[in-house]
């Protein structure tokens, strides 16, 4: 496997392999079960011919002053480890220096999917995404790319802006990978006291309870809003509710009647630690 840290060296070790299929995978390392789930997928869509790479770049843009760029973990060697046991042919892992030029001075800009959910409280967040995303499928070139559902809106703006842009890249979306009690895998699960750990299974906890309504015939959102905040308080009282919206799955309006296309997002904090989960209501 190799590890590439330039631009250069990038496309030179992908311009031997023209005419192959390339899938990549973009990352912000500090890998766990659930990236490498994402590259299974990626492998098995490339195939015996093609060509598995993963960006590990963890990006300036997409943190806000107060959030934890400083503290993301780094761990490139045991990330390395990681990817090569699942196949990964290349790594991409830039600095920051490299990927964005001192005077840089054109983002990409979302103008509506963005506003919502974790867009409403992290301003300027997927703008980040949107810019950094865009230059790693410049950069790499691939023929697809795979991201996750758990991060269910930077899937959705990710998508839009493949279409709206014209770019030539499929998007893939993989389901969440989950521990075994159904915490949705992050790399800020390791920022978790031993009672916030315990407390997080809420979370999805409360988004069952809410489907199971949801499936018995219940389509008020403040309704399944209701049962998901009081699993919360009875089983997660150290934590603090960003947000929790029933939406759209493809626009992510709000959905005061969720029909059959519907989608259940929230946003936890525990302590410093914000997590992120949803259900799709399909």
């Amino acid at each position: 496997m190799h590890v590439f840290h330039t631009v250069t060296d990038f496309r030179q070790w992908h311009a031997q392999s023209a005419g192959r299929p390339l899938v990549i995978v973009p990352t912000m390392g500090a890998l766990h079960e659930g990236h490498l789930d994402l590259m299974r997928e990626a492998r098995t869509l490339a195939g015996d011919g093609g060509s598995v790479a993963v960006s590990i770049f963890v990006n300036p843009l997409q943190f806000g002053p107060k959030e934890d760029f400083a503290k993301y973990p780094r761990e490139l060697e045991a990330d390395s480890a990681k990817c090569a046991s699942v196949g990964v042919d290349a790594i991409f892992a830039p600095s920051a220096e490299e990927v964005y030029a001192p005077d840089r001075s054109v983002i990409v800009l979302e103008t509506k999917l963005s506003k919502v959910l974790c867009g409403a409280s992290r301003p300027g967040h997927f703008d980040g995404v949107c810019t950094v995303v865009l230059k790693l499928f410049n950069i790499m070139q691939p023929d697809i790319s795979v991201f996750g559902k758990k991060d269910y809106q930077q899937l959705a703006i990710i998508k839009r802006m493949v279409r709206d842009l014209n770019v030539p890249v499929e998007i893939v979306g993989s389901e969440t990978v989950r521990e075994a009690d159904g915490l949705a895998m992050s790399s800020r699960n390791r920022y978790l006291s031993a009672d916030e750990r315990s407390q997080a299974t809420a979370l999805r906890a409360g988004l069952l309870k809410a489907k199971e309504a949801w499936q018995s015939g219940e389509k008020g959102g403040e309704k399944l809003k209701r049962l998901y905040l009081e699993v919360l308080k009875e089983r997660a009282p150290l934590s603090r509710v960003d947000y929790i919206e029933c939406t759209d799955a493809d626009t992510l309006e709000p959905a005061e009647e969720v029909g059959s296309n519907g989608l259940m997002a929230t946003a936890v904090f525990f302590g410093a630690t914000r997590l992120i989960d949803n259900i799709e209501l399909k």
